[in-house]
């Protein structure tokens, strides 16, 4: 596990935005929540992002298909970061969730001073740490360079009251962002793969939606990004410069798969969308072996 400079352990990790806003579950979810399928005090949910204003993104509730499709063995989306901002989030969640009994990670996203905006907006609550997303594959701007990015994160640090975990892209140079955030970040994270660097040879199932409003095929998520992500997992635990959190897991093998490669915890993201009471089972099979 990773423990953060506050004190809270990290291990089991619910990825941004798989169970909402208030990492209570999206309202499809709150029955199996309800039922005790999903057990929120197994894992660490990490909120979806949040921007400085709202963003209307891709995402369209009433035809959530046009953003997020099933493929075999995972996911692809083009949400596009769709929320409803920074101050809905303070004003209308943050002050009524119980941080104790459901530990939570905020999530923001934007260019370096709304970064700093956001992270000091996030002070007054009780967070158990805060990704700094830099990585949306879906937003239509190409991936920042590494400078930008660690001096990015490095402003947020310089904020924020809360750990910070850097989420980065295979498609970004991960390596070089992570060595020039030792002693800044706390963890690194690894997003879903732009379509293209997956398949690069076919057509985006989203692609209808890609014609009308640019910036790639979305980004893909379960098994089809096992390849790039776990050697970037890889790469990044030989390199020691931060502690990995490994995406990806659709298996329980998947756990033991990513731990020899040297991942010090495990998010679960696209699981959700087929198999949402799984990671709760593969939490506690682990807690039966042991583990």
């Amino acid at each position: 596990m990773i423990r953060l400079s506050n004190g809270h352990e990290v291990k089991y990790l619910v990825a941004s935005g798989a169970l909402g806003f208030d990492g209570q579950g999206w309202p499809w979810e709150k029955p199996l929540v309800k039922l005790g399928l999903i057990k929120l005090v197994l894992f660490t949910t990490v909120i979806k992002t949040l921007t400085m204003k709202p963003r209307v993104g891709n995402l369209r509730w009433w035809k959530p298909w046009s953003c997020v499709r099933l493929i075999p063995g995972g996911s692809v989306n083009k949400v596009g970061l769709t929320n409803p901002g920074i101050d809905w989030w303070c004003d209308e969640v943050g002050p009524y969730l119980d941080y104790q009994k459901f530990p939570v990670i905020g999530s923001i996203y934007g260019n370096k001073e709304e970064l700093e905006f956001l992270a000091a907006r996030l002070n007054p609550f009780d967070l158990a740490g805060l990704e700094v997303n830099y990585s949306c594959p879906n937003t239509g701007h190409a991936m920042q360079t590494a400078t930008e990015v660690i001096e990015s994160v490095k402003a947020v640090q310089a904020v924020s009251r809360h750990p910070i975990i850097t989420k980065v892209s295979v498609a970004q140079y991960y390596l070089e962002i992570a060595d020039g955030l030792r002693n800044v970040a706390e963890a690194i994270s690894i997003n879903s793969v732009p379509w293209e660097m997956v398949f690069p040879d076919q057509s985006s199932p989203l692609r209808p939606l890609e014609k009308r409003v640019g910036g790639g095929g979305g980004g893909v998520s379960g098994k089809p990004a096992q390849a790039l992500n776990w050697k970037a997992v890889k790469e990044l635990t030989d390199q020691n410069a931060l502690p990995v959190i490994a995406p990806s897991i659709m298996k329980f093998d998947d756990l033991e798969a990513v731990r020899e490669l040297g991942a010090k915890a495990f998010s679960f993201g696209a699981i959700h969308l087929r198999h949402p009471t799984w990671p709760t089972g593969f939490v506690l099979k682990e807690r039966a072996l042991g583990r």
